[in-house]
């Protein structure tokens, strides 16, 4: 039964990646598993994306011995060697080995910084009595209309928190790393400004993986997560498309209203979900 489920995963996870994926989230959870003869933590890298036709897929899965530049540029590498292309933003949090191996592996690539890891970094610069007013406030400036309000929120919040230098300062700083998802269309935001939909995935994960505890080998992490991950691809596959394909279409000329924003100041794409 391991042998045919070993299969079954690594069809899925060697197979092509055609027809190209605007939007992609990676993430990476950490596993426990025997290892010469003693118990030690794994990395598990995921990547999921939204193809063309605007169904979520899992693009991806692999285990390393830590979170390094290299062994997310192999994995990155490794989506491309299969076909994976048409990327126009990768959204991931800001782990400094990751987000080197997103600028040499997708050139011409947004990348968007998680904004809820970077709230919860941002907070840890604020008195705790002042915490839920700034977490509040760093809000406001997602729940804006368009690119040119939401830059000019966060600019403001900026100007509110003179108190908190430090997190004025990051802020000020990440600006354009959270505040990629404005390039694209406003009814993308929700999805794209988080790697909250790849949490969401990961606890499902969680769920199998704490039954088990520590694994005996990698290859049992690969069996078991893969098995878990082809399953979850096959209900996204077959169930209502997660963007449309004519909002997609729209987020594919981002490049061209970069090029217009240039000389024409802040410029939304516009939004055929609206």
């Amino acid at each position: 039964m391991a042998r045919e489920l070993d299969q079954v995963v690594a069809d899925f996870r060697g197979r092509p990646l055609p027809g190209g994926y605007t939007y992609v989230w990676v993430d990476a959870l950490a596993v426990r598993c025997r290892e010469g003869g003693r118990v030690v933590s794994v990395c598990v890298m995921i990547a999921t994306g939204v193809s063309n036709d605007g169904h979520r897929q899992i693009l991806g899965l692999d285990v390393s011995t830590s979170e390094g530049e290299a062994s997310w540029t192999d994995f990155l590498r490794g989506l491309k060697g299969r076909g994976l292309s048409g990327v126009k933003l990768v959204i991931s949090d800001a782990h400094k080995g990751l987000k080197a191996a997103i600028a040499s592996e997708m050139p011409g690539a947004s990348w968007q910084r998680c904004r809820t890891h970077f709230a919860r970094n941002m907070l840890c610069k604020v008195p705790k009595k002042a915490q839920d007013f700034v977490a509040a406030a760093l809000r406001t400036v997602f729940d804006q209309p368009g690119k040119k309000e939401v830059h000019e929120a966060l600019h403001h919040l900026v100007n509110q928190l003179d108190r908190f230098p430090e997190a004025a300062a990051l802020l000020e700083d990440a600006a354009d790393d959270i505040l990629a998802f404005a390039d694209f269309p406003r009814g993308h935001w929700k999805q794209i400004w988080s790697n909250n939909p790849q949490e969401r995935l990961n606890k499902e994960i969680r769920r199998r993986t704490d039954v088990v505890g520590i694994f005996p080998n990698r290859d049992s992490i690969i069996r078991l997560i893969g098995a878990v991950l082809c399953e979850q691809n096959d209900e996204w596959m077959v169930s209502r498309c997660y963007m449309t394909q004519e909002t997609l279409a729209i987020a594919a000329q981002v490049d061209q209203i970069r090029q217009e924003s240039l000389t024409t100041g802040f410029t939304s794409l516009p939004d055929a979900a609206a």
